[in-house]
């Protein structure tokens, strides 16, 4: 049984080829840049004003100004302003030669024979700079970003519209459990409903990748193993859960070991999510997690989405806070590294209710982990704690 750091060491060590792919970015969301872009352009694109007003010189600011023309954004300017002149500017639209300020409606005065005053006190300014933002050939993304929805306004600013990106893994799921039933059928006695493989699928599709569901195989060696078998082989990395303990009918262990070319991983020391293994072999990785739901949720956001992710290039470092315990913070077992659900709450962050392995009710108001090492069970009201957000 070894710590989580080192599981996540090897794991990390072990990480996928998946490849790159070009793709438009009407389908970019969530995916991992493979290439650093860089601006084709200035941004702005031209000295700019930010504001409906009156273009002019800054010297003449106080006088009153002929206005020489209207300037829409996306029109270019046709006249030059110089002394006593401006032209009336929209949001957007590209200042005219000569004038250096921009002086808001709201502040205009109209007088007679086309004239126009400012009614302001102080100089404005009202310009947006050409390259204030961006200058053409600065890295505007990097390799390794998740692509987000403004990202994609950035890479459309700067005309890349395929950009180039990981491809996703070809990730397989499967579980194992003579008591599990399809959630559209109602248990029958000794029977519960399978929720792992809908649970894992809903955390793939939040970073963006699909997968393959083969269903509930029945606690037989020889199903789990055609199965298996199958998966391993349309798959770059596959997740079985259940049937990775030591009971009469945990077969996945001694199938990974038949199967794979190496067992990295036996049993790490963390609770919730012992009972985990990883191995390799020529075709890709087989993470075996344990059947109750709170583990299985666990061992996905703490160490195989990041392996996931960092087989796509991309960063994934925790997303830490430090906040201050509204309750004492207490459990009863702390000869493992245990992680406990906990809730934001009134600018500090508090304990769930929390019943064990199978409460996945617990994790619908969590919004973080909070990790305890082993040996420590008890953080007293009011000291600071380090709560990694889901």
């Amino acid at each position: 049984m070894i710590p989580f750091d080192d599981a996540f060491e090897i794991v990390s060590a072990h990480t996928l080829d998946t490849g790159v792919e070009p793709l438009s970015i009407q389908h970019c969301v969530g995916r991992i840049l493979a290439q650093d872009v860089a601006a084709d352009i200035d941004f702005p694109p031209f000295d700019k004003s930010a504001m409906d007003g009156y273009a002019c010189r800054a010297a003449d600011i106080f006088q009153s100004l002929e206005v020489l023309e209207t300037i829409p954004a996306g029109t270019p300017p046709s006249k030059i302003v110089g002394a006593g002149q401006c032209s009336k500017i929209m949001t957007g639209a590209k200042m005219p030669e000569g004038a250096d300020c921009v002086f808001m409606v709201e502040q205009a005065e109209e007088l007679h024979d086309g004239l126009v005053r400012y009614t302001g006190k102080k100089v404005p300014g009202n310009v947006c700079r050409q390259g204030e933002d961006i200058k053409t050939g600065d890295v505007i993304l990097k390799a390794g970003t998740k692509i987000e929805p403004a990202h994609i306004a950035v890479l459309a600013g700067v005309g890349c519209v395929v950009p180039i990106v990981a491809k996703c893994p070809k990730v397989g799921i499967l579980v194992t459990g003579s008591e599990l039933v399809d959630p559209t059928c109602k248990p029958a006695e000794a029977q519960i409903r399978e929720t792992n493989g809908y649970q894992l699928r809903a955390q793939l599709d939040t970073v963006g990748i699909g997968c393959s569901y083969y269903g509930v195989i029945e606690d037989d060696e020889s199903k789990i193993e055609t199965v298996l078998l199958q998966a391993m082989a349309e798959n770059d990395a596959v997740l079985i859960c259940g049937g990775s303990s030591v009971g009469d009918f945990d077969f996945v262990p001694v199938l990974l070991q038949r199967h794979c070319d190496q067992m990295l991983i036996e049993k790490i020391n963390i609770k919730p999510g012992k009972p985990l293994m990883f191995a390799t072999h020529s075709g890709g990785v087989c993470f075996g997690m344990p059947g109750n739901p709170v583990s299985t949720y666990v061992l996905m956001e703490l160490l195989v989405k990041p392996y996931l992710l960092k087989s796509m290039g991309a960063s994934v470092e925790p997303r830490m806070v430090q906040l201050k315990l509204n309750k004492d913070l207490k459990i009863r077992c702390a000869r493992r590294q245990t992680f406990v659900p906990v809730r934001l709450a009134d600018g500090g962050v508090e304990r769930i209710e929390f019943h064990g392995s199978a409460h996945i009710h617990a994790m619908c108001n969590a919004d973080g982990l909070v990790a305890l090492p082993a040996g420590e069970n008890f953080h007293e009201a009011g000291s600071l704690i380090d709560v990694r957000l889901l």
